[in-house]
């Protein structure tokens, strides 16, 4: 058996400080890796279970969204991706004597580490009205409570089905599905909160809003940009695909406020070489400041413009539409404010400038560092304006890259989990099965808690994830859960969720990625969507963690029965005994999923259609790709202040916590730290090692803190600085988001630092 979880919270806010590292992986995440997991899972289950992670035989792994190659390494996992599956495959289990022993104010004072670390929990729980913890129940009186509460709702729109990436292809389909029939379109869900600025921006630009890369359009790419994105932590396996991609030529600048060790130097685990050695990734680094990518990238476009034969006029003319509006904003482009706007050298943007007119293929990846801003949408616009201009989509080696968190977010949303659906699909739904969906759009997830604080939702149903940790603006967002009258969480561990609950509150365990899934029509499998649009199967191959569990598409079909009732034609008992059910279902209503059953039963799955990429067709309102002309926006920095971002420890997958260490940057032991380069510390009299208050700036007035964190001289860029979330959403106000995604702007906030008493 595995150790035992720890039986008290351990002290997060005296971290100890080394300095950052420059490389990643290597010996040491080989150790971390094997340490965690026998910790959770003990020797034998370790290989085991990870011998299967990622295998075309085997199962999806529950953490990030990179794809796998065709061929497989024997170990195809990166050292996160083995500290989620530990986390999901762990021998600790949490029954109802634990949730006897600990009432729900307890639960309340913990933090996510601690929760996490409790393990698997092995029945459904109700909260009653009035009560103070949890107790057993049964899954019949389970159903029987949220069908009570839904039925009793004014209208359908007063509840919340939210989804969480982790989430299969057949179990989105199946909520979705249940929300509609019943009557609304609120499906948030954790895109809202990150990618939701790439989908608004590519949707406008290029008609589709995925990525238009293949793995081997990295490995054949001469230039690849990674702009606001830490592969090294957050998606460590894509760091091979860099590394590949150098050995054939490829140049790689990285755009960050950060240095991060993962694009400096990658020492490859799955080579003796790479062990020893490494690779060195990034040709050149721009250390922007926070929110100026979309002032580099509108200068970079008006160089492109005005040097002779930079600009492939021939796809400009063929494929693209507003380019002359488009070059006249970007002719207006200004070399000082560019500078203000970056925080960058003249010479390091020329140097720049003659590596994108040295390519012929080029790629730009991204991810948070560009999608949670007030102007996020306008720069992924920026970017995809910088690919048009030479011609950079529908060639092999060249690209949009967004790269995904959750492993299957990207399915869901294929799947229809989307509060404002497009016409076509719900067509095709309603037409399949009989129905009629509403039309008018639904609550995302800033929307959701602002209905939930105003009375207006009454309901909230979580499938999977962790809302009250992953959301803005904590405090608010609390009291609002705290208002609904039954909150329910669908989850294989506790997190902060189930400590805030509303009236009435259910916990219902349901089946990992990695558990063996058998149902009425024997064993089943699921499928999910990588962050280059192909689909998979994935299999479980553990004895789940308690006889008490149902999968996530066995609990929506038996809530879509209790609710709906025999009024609904839907066969609800079919899709939860056989999987294969849906899958023909789907295949009728997605597009590129015909012939869903057969295609995903062959190893490897299939790659989705992309007009864009496959034949450079844009299904936009033009019919062509579109340029676009916004001005160019950039936070406002007040004297005295710094712009905050919040990030991920390595030891962490967003509000999961697996350790207390940021290995990389050299945090040990603590969670509550504040990245502050040494100048900027200085100047507002801040030493290595003091402690200080964060307190967030917003128009509306309202002061947030966040107190106790230790002050770390960091190399951040200049007016910068960065701190852990969840700990740091309670500053990040409920209304301040990104212009048409409404995606909170979490790397952003306008902070002051106020000295406090050391820990």
């Amino acid at each position: 058996m595995a150790a035992k979880p720890p039986a008290g919270d351990p002290v997060q806010d005296a971290p100890q400080v080394a300095a950052p590292q420059h490389a990643a992986a290597g010996l040491p995440a080989i150790g971390h890796t094997l340490k965690m997991a026998q910790q959770q899972m003990g020797v034998r289950r370790t290989a085991r279970t990870l011998l299967k992670v990622n295998q075309k035989d085997g199962f999806d792994c529950p953490g990030c969204a990179w794809p796998e190659e065709d061929k497989r390494h024997t170990a195809e996992f990166c050292e996160n991706g083995a500290k989620a599956v530990a986390e999901e495959a762990t021998l600790r289990r949490v029954t109802p004597d634990f949730f006897a022993a600990h009432p729900v104010a307890d639960l309340a004072t913990r933090s996510g580490y601690w929760l996490g670390q409790q393990g698997r929990i092995t029945q459904p729980m109700y909260l009653a009205e009035g009560a103070d913890r949890y107790d057993a129940v049964t899954w019949e009186r389970a159903f029987e409570i949220m069908a009570e509460e839904l039925k009793a709702l004014g209208s359908p729109d007063e509840a919340v089905f939210y989804t969480s990436g982790r989430t299969s292809n057949e179990a989105a389909f199946l909520l979705q599905l249940f929300a509609r029939e019943f009557g609304t379109n609120n499906l948030p869900d954790c895109s809202n909160m990150c990618h939701e600025s790439s989908g608004s921006a590519l949707t406008q630009t290029i008609g589709i809003g995925k990525g238009s890369v293949s793995l081997e359009d990295l490995h054949q790419a001469d230039l690849i940009v990674v702009a606001g994105q830490n592969p090294g932590t957050n998606h460590p396996r894509m760091l091979t695909a860099l590394e590949k991609a150098k050995a054939a030529g490829a140049k790689i600048i990285s755009v960050n406020p950060l240095p991060e060790a993962g694009l400096e130097r990658f020492k490859n685990p799955q080579t003796p070489q790479g062990m020893i050695k490494g690779s060195a990734l990034t040709d050149l680094f721009l250390q922007i400041r926070l929110g100026g990518d979309q002032a580099l990238f509108r200068l970079l476009n008006k160089l492109i413009i005005e040097t002779d034969g930079a600009v492939d006029e021939d796809f400009v003319r063929d494929h693209t539409h507003g380019f002359d509006d488009f070059a006249a904003a970007a002719r207006d482009a200004d070399w000082d404010e560019t500078l203000a706007a970056t925080g960058l050298e003249r010479a390091r943007i020329e140097q720049a400038l003659a590596m994108v007119l040295a390519s012929k293929r080029t790629i730009v990846c991204w991810a948070m560092g560009l999608t949670q801003h007030k102007h996020a949408v306008p720069t992924i616009r920026e970017v995809v304006n910088f690919l048009l201009l030479r011609g950079n989509i529908g060639r092999p080696g060249a690209g949009v890259c967004p790269v995904r968190g959750h492993s299957n977010v990207q399915g869901d949303r294929t799947m229809g989990i989307f509060e404002r659906p497009a016409p076509a699909f719900l067509d095709a739904l309603d037409k399949e099965f009989g129905i009629t969906s509403p039309r008018h759009h639904g609550f995302d997830v800033v929307r959701s808690i602002q209905a939930l604080r105003d009375g207006e939702a009454k309901v909230f149903f979580a499938m999977g994830g962790n809302f009250v940790g992953a959301t803005p603006d904590t405090d608010v967002t609390e009291a609002a859960m705290r208002r609904a009258r039954l909150t329910v969480h669908v989850s294989t561990k506790l997190n902060r969720s189930h400590a805030v609950t509303g009236a009435r509150a259910l916990i219902l365990p349901t089946l990992g990625r990695s558990d063996k899934d058998v149902q009425a029509g024997g064993k089943q499998f699921v499928t999910v969507e990588d962050s280059m649009g192909m689909v998979h199967a994935s299999r479980g191959n553990l004895t789940p963690a308690s006889p008490h569990l149902l999968s996530e598409p066995a609990i929506v079909a038996r809530l879509a029965r209790a609710v709906l009732g025999p009024a609904s034609a839907t066969p609800w008992e079919d899709f939860e005994k056989d999987y294969g059910t849906i899958r023909d279902r789907i295949s009728r209503v997605v597009p590129g999923f015909e012939d869903f059953n057969a295609r995903v039963a062959r190893p490897g799955g299939f790659t989705l259609p992309h007009g864009p990429r496959d034949a450079r067709r844009f299904t936009t309102d033009t019919g062509k790709a579109n340029f676009t002309a916004a001005p160019v926006e950039y936070p406002a920095l007040p004297e005295g202040r710094l712009l905050l971002q919040t990030l991920r420890s390595h030891d962490q997958y967003n509000t999961t916590i697996y350790g207390l260490d940021d290995r990389y940057r050299g945090i040990r032991g603590g969670r509550r730290v504040v990245l502050v380069n040494p100048d900027d510390a200085r100047a507002l009299g801040l030493a290595d090692g003091a402690y200080a208050d964060l307190v967030s700036e917003w128009k509306d007035g309202v002061e947030r803190r966040a107190p106790g964190f230790r002050v770390v001289h960091y190399p951040t860029a200049r007016g910068c600085a960065a701190a852990y979330y969840p700990e740091t959403n309670v500053l990040v106000p409920l209304d301040a988001t990104a212009d048409t995604s409404n995606t909170p702007a979490s790397k952003s906030v306008v902070v002051r630092l106020e000295q406090s008493p050391t820990a």
